[in-house]
């Protein structure tokens, strides 16, 4: 609504004062990709339950901040120019453009003055600055290090990029491939990492995710001496069981594992195995974990178990993985079940044991947490803000030369080397500002390196001097709540806490982690319950749903699908439920749809029931939905809080269906009792809400600037009474239920209470006849 705009409802919250940590409510939805298809329905539910929460804690008295931006780097951007010609800062622009028109038009109610995008230089440079900061500790280096390598892409994945061996965007076999790269020292926080997660308001199995990604294990480092062999030194195994270490029948190493050379060079299998070893060169350590062929090639090496003296033979095998422990294993078959199947593949011993409960080898702490691998060998991107000297050794870009812009005289079509090689301009401007033989770094930077600190450049957008003031990072730091999908639930959080925990250290934050609760959103599937997609033709456009229905019937439809955590298939006959809901409450004014010329609504579109004219009642029936909406918003029951109002308004037409007139017929001063009504819809429908608000009772500001109506309580503790209980017919005691209360919920608290639960075996009954606010009978 244009005049949202005008009036600046919801601009420049950033700027305001007296913020405290109890009166601030900083909403984030997760820093969203513009596709060149625009939005689909999947993304209008969490931006709206986002909005519903911002527009209701505005109205309890909450210094609301809502920001917006864009996560505007990245492949899929470059990829459509590669496959189009047209430079990827026009296909963005374009895609932001359409994503802001669409999602003003669904009427979310974000700090338009906040927004950022990662492919601005206003924004890239403090992404560099944070680069240099790390490099400046020592947390960001250079290695070479093996890599997964998407061939068709022709970059560098990240393992979360790749999906059963293959790249999740092209479905292209991904290959490993030895690199020089740079990585962030995300390890040197570990442990940090771990113990932070018992103060954060998380999902469990997030947590739990994090956990299993660093994998902090409590073991002991064992040596295995070699025997029979010109092999100096011993083979070393980290185990989390040394108490199995009398059942060890066999030892595997992994194919890349340092010693697999010299062993080579000394057996009879010499071609065998370094066959082997260029076959699993080829398969990624996903693809190794998940297959279940196991298969290995014996080395004619022995070592010796250094408890039982047994001569143990060495096997190469592609089930154990060089970055995980040594790269070695001691293989105990009779309790390991991938052991097992190797050893009855290949006919080794399996024996039985006890256990060994001394200390064989010195105790140990391993992870399988790796440093933050984050270059990039692509052009959309930020570049990283390293120059090498003649001699080839690296430099940070000084701070004067940020932003260290991105050249535009790139083909940025993929060759398998960065496209910034091409670039002559990229390569003048170092030699003029550095000298004569020096050179850039070519590689760009991660896109997780632009979305993992963006919600701390949210909080001071403008700033040119630094990448936000210390003074508004501590008055909207940490994030409130943080709404993501599900499948991010391991990396961009580790990313962005290690961020914030690095930045805690250098005296930017006072805070330890960035997001003190977050969700998950589910997911909308399309009519035919399988995911969205343009190849199914099961895509459902926003615009159109608000073409046909308008943004109020669209908000609500989602929020009242289920709960937000679930995935939900798109319904077309529900959504034309909310529509005629919605109809009824603009017909309480004597008003048609603005989206629907079409005839008024009959008395069969009205609830049937006994006429009821009881004030009190209504009263009652009032506060009670004030007191639920506003409860079931904080808890995120979006879905229950509509049902509530539409009781609430089925309660409202009853008492008035006097005398066969309808609700068509009633004047506004017949629901004296609609501004508190129109209030606690207005989150939900804030368009239609708005439109009677100014427009029809006439009033100068806006429903969304109104305080929440308070309930009650004495009324509602009045409104209690004693229901009688019967089993079979037979009272077997009594209940106190509120007048309001559902069937379904009185019957979970007849079955969930002691004095009736042992009549209902297993909660299981028949039949339930109740007769409202008079008595209940289940038949079991």
């Amino acid at each position: 609504m244009k005049i949202w705009e005008d009036e600046k409802i919801f601009q420049d919250t950033y700027k305001q004062v007296d913020v405290t940590p109890d009166s601030k409510m900083y909403l984030l939805y997760a820093f969203a990709y513009p596709s060149g298809s625009g939005l689909h329905v999947g993304h209008v539910e969490p931006v709206t339950a986002l909005d519903i929460l911002a527009r209701y804690y505005r109205s309890i008295g909450k210094k609301v901040f809502f920001p917006v931006g864009w996560d505007a780097f990245g492949l899929p951007a470059e990829n459509y120019a590669v496959k189009t010609g047209i430079p990827p800062v026009k296909t963005t622009k374009d895609a932001i453009d359409t994503f802001s028109r669409q999602i003003k038009r669904i009427g979310v109610s974000y700090d338009w003055g906040t927004e950022v995008a990662t492919c601005h230089p206003g924004y890239y440079r403090w992404t560099q600055w944070l680069f240099l900061q790390l490099y400046k500790k020592g947390l960001a280096y250079k290695k070479l290090a093996p890599v997964n390598w998407c061939p068709s892409c022709q970059t560098v994945l990240a393992n979360e990029q790749v999906v059963e061996g293959l790249c999740e965007r092209c479905d292209t076999k991904v290959d490993l491939k030895n690199m020089n790269q740079w990585f962030f020292k995300i390890t040197d926080y570990k442990d940090e990492l771990i113990e932070g997660l018992d103060k954060l308001d998380w999902p469990k199995a997030t947590k739990q995710q994090q956990i299993n990604w660093i994998g902090k294990s409590h073991g002991e480092l064992i040596k295995f001496p070699f025997v029979n062999t010109e092999i100096e030194g011993d083979l070393e195994v980290f185990t989390t069981r040394p108490d199995t270490i009398e059942g060890v029948t066999f030892m595997v190493i992994s194919p890349e594992h340092v010693l697999v050379p010299t062993i080579a060079s000394q057996s009879s299998n010499n071609i065998e195995i370094q066959k082997y070893v260029e076959k699993c060169a080829k398969d990624t350590d996903e693809e190794r974990q998940i297959n279940k062929d196991k298969t290995g090639v014996f080395t004619d090496a022995y070592v010796k178990n250094p408890v039982t003296n047994e001569k143990i033979p060495v096997w190469i095998s592609n089930y154990v993985l060089s970055g995980y422990g040594t790269g070695a294993i001691m293989a105990v078959p009779f309790t390991d079940e991938r052991d097992r199947a190797f050893a009855e593949k290949y006919d080794l011993e399996i024996k039985e044991h006890g256990k060994y409960k001394k200390l064989v080898g010195k105790k140990e702490v391993q992870y399988k947490l790796r440093d933050w691998l984050i270059s990039r060998q692509r052009y959309w991107g930020a570049p990283i803000p390293i120059v090498y000297d003649p001699q080839g050794k690296a430099h940070p870009v000084k701070k004067e030369h940020l932003p260290w812009l991105l050249p535009t005289d790139v083909d940025f079509k993929p060759t398998g080397e960065s496209p910034l090689r091409l670039s002559k301009e990229f390569i003048d401007r170092v030699e003029k500002l550095y000298g004569k033989g020096w050179t850039p770094e070519y590689d760009t930077m991660d896109t997780f390196v632009d979305s993992s600190w963006y919600y701390l450049r949210y909080t001071d957008p403008r700033n040119e001097e630094e990448f936000a003031n210390i003074d508004h990072l501590k008055k909207w730091m940490p994030v409130d709540f943080y709404m993501i999908g599900p499948e991010h639930i391991v990396l961009h959080l580790l990313y962005s806490r290690f961020f914030t925990k690095f930045l805690r250290d250098e005296g930017y934050l006072s805070v330890d982690e960035p997001f003190s609760k977050m969700r998950h959103q589910g997911m909308i599937l399309g009519p035919d319950h399988r995911k969205m997609s343009k190849s199914k033709g099961n895509v459902i456009n926003p615009d159109d749903v608000m073409s046909e229905y308008g943004a109020d019937t669209l908000r609500m439809y989602e929020m009242f699908l289920g709960p937000i955590d679930q995935d939900k298939p798109w319904n077309v006959d529900s959504v034309q439920g909310l529509y005629r809901f919605l109809k009824r409450v603009w017909r309480m004014y004597g008003l048609i749809p603005p989206q629907s010329q079409t005839l008024l609504l009959t008395k069969e579109e009205y609830p049937k029931g006994e006429v009821v004219d009881n004030n009190d009642n209504l009263t009652i029936a009032l506060h009670h939905t004030i007191k639920k909406v506003g409860q079931d918003i904080e808890n995120l029951k979006f879905n229950t809080a509509i049902s509530a109002m539409m009781e609430l308004l089925n309660e409202w037409e009853s008492a008035k269906l006097l005398n066969g007139s309808i609700a068509n017929n009633l004047t506004v001063q017949q629901f004296n009792k609609s501004n508190k009504f129109l209030k606690i819809l207005s989150p939900f429908a804030p368009f239609m809400t708005e439109e009677i608000w100014r427009n029809i009772l006439k009033n100068k500001t806006s429903i969304h600037l109104e305080p929440w109506p308070e309930f009650d309580e004495d009324l509602l503790k009045q409104s209690k009474i004693t229901l009688p209980v019967q089993i079979n017919g037979k009272v077997r005691g009594t209940i106190e239920i509120e007048i309001q209360m559902k069937e379904e919920d009185i019957i979970k608290m007849i079955i969930e209470d002691e004095n009736f639960s042992k009549y209902i075996h297993e909660g299981k009954y028949k039949k339930v006849i109740y007769v409202k606010g008079k008595i209940v009978n289940i038949i079991v």
